[in-house]
């Protein structure tokens, strides 16, 4: 049965700013092959406890379009148990470039985000996904320190995994829909053997 979908006041969200959302993982025989991530956890986010958390979050209606996901996820209620289970044993793993919540991306330094990517490296050298994709290009800029990277495929690798540059699922992302979305997260996916 889903869990009750919540709701916040703007109060009750501000207590969460700086929160950590910890990363979603595979266990030890539910190998990474698509690590997804995101900016950094939203106050909606850090309330829940789940990654891109927000109502009008396009990310897990996205993956379900692709095909990346079986079942819908309601993930402003917080995620389940279930649902969580699910992904690990599809080989979908989630973390952040920056783990501590706010408002909006933009509240985050620059130093924050550089330091952001090299924590990211090194997830990745740990845990070994055959495929990183990184919700959103002016932070994959900032973090990585490529002005004119572009969207898509990326030339080099990150920690060993293919690298991936996908739109930022936010609802504030207006130009992307969740048909865009699908065929930019599908593609990463197919690249990590998720999809055929």
């Amino acid at each position: 049965m889903p869990a009750e979908r919540r709701s916040f006041t703007r109060a009750e969200l501000e207590s969460f700013r700086d929160a950590e959302v910890p990363d979603l993982l595979g266990g030890p025989h539910q190998p990474v092959r698509l690590l997804f991530v995101g900016i950094n956890p939203g106050l909606w986010t850090a309330a829940t406890q789940t990654h891109f958390a927000h109502p009008g979050n396009r990310f897990y209606p996205a993956l379900l379009r692709a095909g990346i996901i079986e079942h819908p996820i309601d993930p402003a209620a917080g995620m389940s148990e279930q649902d969580r289970e699910r992904l690990r044993a599809r080989g979908i793993g989630i973390s952040n470039l920056v783990h501590r919540a706010t408002a909006k991306a933009s509240e985050l330094t620059t130093a924050e985000q550089r330091e952001g990517g090299a924590r990211l490296t090194a997830l990745v050298e740990r845990v070994g996904p055959r495929v990183v994709a990184v919700a959103g290009i002016t932070a994959y800029r900032l973090a990585f320190d490529r002005p004119k990277a572009v969207p898509g495929r990326q030339l080099e690798r990150l920690g060993g995994a293919e690298l991936w540059v996908v739109p930022n699922p936010s609802g504030l992302n207006a130009h992307e829909s969740v048909a865009s979305l699908a065929t930019a997260y599908a593609d990463a996916a197919r690249a990590a053997g998720v999809l055929t």
